[in-house]
């Protein structure tokens, strides 16, 4: 099969379009013939050296992908060939088949084309694994998420706005402002113009955000607490910036706030599992009342990933970045 995988860790040129064989079946899992691929920061990531895949994962990238059962282990009882899919996959989605746990392979929401539902499991599995499960956002709460034109960010929008959740957010553009306040955040920033802790704590008559969403780190993070209520939590789930900051604890001490990381990949499947159970039973039918959406933005074929992540590397999307073997 067609897959891309790399040698050594570099810029984009260094990913490498390749015959692999075709992976083989083995217990809980199926074989998927591939529609569509996600691509994701974390791909990025592993690309240059920062983010190894766990022991024993394939070295062929790809976290998330839609398509069709073409075999089942003996084990799997709950698809049937021909099923369309999508599942989140530790690895070995940027090719033409890819190999899946059952337990995380889910149905396509209705009206949701098969390709776009490439763009579903990485960021919906997150954000539903940090906003309510680990951060316990509830209705009536302010979230801050940073990034909201990203794959997560709209992701995040949609979710908490479906939950009745105001939602302020931050971008780089008037375009994606507005963007994201059609997606339901109550207020965009533009933070190239805009000192986003001054905007929020007028916007919130200086009582702050109850959870943070964060993507960036580095000299977001002590921005992030002067924008925090008493009792708020940040959720930092990458750090594009730097992941290095400096801290001051007194903040967190006189309003109990609460820091929580996460890394989805390295999780084991039975936790995933409960995710994807989860987002069957309270954000599949969202989507299918077309209350929320996967937002695709550019689609490339997949022997031209490495234009792929020149597009996400230069921020020049809204939404999700698919490849099409």
């Amino acid at each position: 099969m067609l897959a891309i995988a790399f040698q050594h860790a570099g810029d984009a040129n260094t990913l490498i379009t390749d015959y692999y064989p075709t992976p083989l079946l083995k217990p809980g899992h199926v074989l998927i013939k591939v529609v569509a691929a996600g691509v994701n920061r974390p791909d990025i990531m592993q690309r240059q050296g920062h983010y190894p895949a766990p022991a024993g994962i394939t070295s062929i990238f790809g976290l998330e992908v839609s398509g069709n059962v073409v075999a089942i282990a003996a084990d799997v009882q709950t698809l049937n060939i021909g099923d369309p899919v999508c599942a989140l996959v530790q690895g070995g989605g940027y090719a033409e088949y890819c190999l899946a746990n059952a337990q995380l392979c889910l149905p396509i929401p209705d009206h949701i084309p098969l390709i776009d539902a490439a763009g579903l499991p990485e960021t919906f599995f997150t954000v539903w694994s940090n906003l309510f499960d680990r951060a316990q956002l509830q209705k009536g709460e302010t979230l801050l998420v940073h990034g909201g034109t990203s794959g997560i960010g709209t992701t995040a929008i949609q979710l908490a706005h479906a939950f009745n959740i105001s939602v302020i957010t931050t971008t780089s553009s008037a375009e994606k402002c507005h963007f994201c306040e059609c997606l339901g955040a109550t207020t965009a920033i533009n933070y190239q113009t805009h000192d986003f802790v001054t905007v929020i704590e007028t916007l919130t008559e200086g009582r702050g955000v109850n959870v943070i969403l964060d993507i960036i780190g580095g000299d977001y993070f002590p921005r992030n607490i002067k924008c925090m209520a008493p009792d708020a939590r940040l959720i930092q789930i990458a750090a594009q910036q730097h992941p290095k900051s400096e801290i001051n604890l007194i903040p967190f001490l006189l309003k109990r706030l609460t820091l929580t990381g996460s890394t989805l990949r390295s999780r084991d499947d039975t936790f995933k599992a409960a995710i994807a159970h989860a987002l069957v039973q309270k954000v599949w039918p969202l989507i299918a009342a077309g209350k929320i959406k996967p937002i695709i933005s550019h689609q490339f074929s997949l022997s031209n990933a490495a234009s792929a992540h020149t597009c996400m590397e230069k921020n020049d999307h809204i939404g999700k970045i698919l490849l099409i073997p």
